[in-house]
């Protein structure tokens, strides 16, 4: 059987697999975008802060993907739960230091112009200072996702769901019939996707970010 040929035989059960992939990968950097914003606007005032935060975020990704899925499974069991947490995880350094930088880069003329005219200072960080950052913080985002649109591959070690199920069959069952077939589909299955979310983010951003901040 050639590779269209398995494929089309198994069309939806590759669709379902490609969806659920898809979808822990764009929930996973939803929740490392809010925790890794949150910890930005903590510790972008402080240099000191702002360092412990980002090499913090650092060590957690230079941790390998086995290894923290191993430390995690007997605190949180094979399946969803563990291989989401590794991925937020995983994604929460290119967001820290996005949301670092995007903040620190406002220009402080323009906050005391808005602390002139009576904004207080919520106002100012929500209506000002993340509105000028959010190219920054869409940025790391982007990077987040095409990183974790690979880790999830391998979270299907801690029967995580997704295209990962197919890499690991055919690795694990290499010479049999389909090994090859399977090990490709869910390669190629993660390249496609990944160009996908890719082009989804340069159209937020088109229409998120005004053509004079964009530069």
């Amino acid at each position: 059987m050639n590779l269209f040929e398995y494929i089309s035989d198994r069309w939806g059960r590759l669709l379902l697999q490609a969806w659920l992939h898809t979808s822990m990968v764009v929930q996973c950097t939803i929740l490392a975008a809010i925790l890794g914003v949150l910890i930005g606007i903590a510790v972008y005032r402080s240099p000191i802060g702002s360092a412990v935060a980002t090499a913090l975020a650092s060590t957690i990704l230079t941790v390998p993907s086995f290894a923290l899925l191993g430390l995690l499974i007997p605190l949180s069991g094979l399946g969803s739960t563990t291989a989401v947490i590794a991925l937020v995880l995983y994604g929460l350094l290119p967001i820290v230091r996005n949301t670092i930088v995007g903040l620190d880069a406002v220009d402080p003329a323009i906050t005391d112009a808005a602390r002139g005219i009576g904004m207080s200072r919520i106002s100012v960080l929500t209506r000002v200072e993340l509105r000028l950052a959010w190219p920054a913080i869409l940025t790391g985002m982007r990077v987040a996702t095409q990183m974790l649109m690979g880790i999830a591959v391998i979270a299907a070690y801690a029967k995580g769901p997704g295209l990962g199920s197919e890499v690991f069959s055919g690795l694990t069952n290499a010479g049999s019939t389909n090994s090859l077939n399977q090990a490709l589909t869910g390669t190629v299955g993660v390249v496609i996707l990944a160009l996908v979310l890719d082009g989804i983010y340069v159209l937020i951003k088109r229409f998120t970010v005004s053509r004079g901040v964009r530069g």
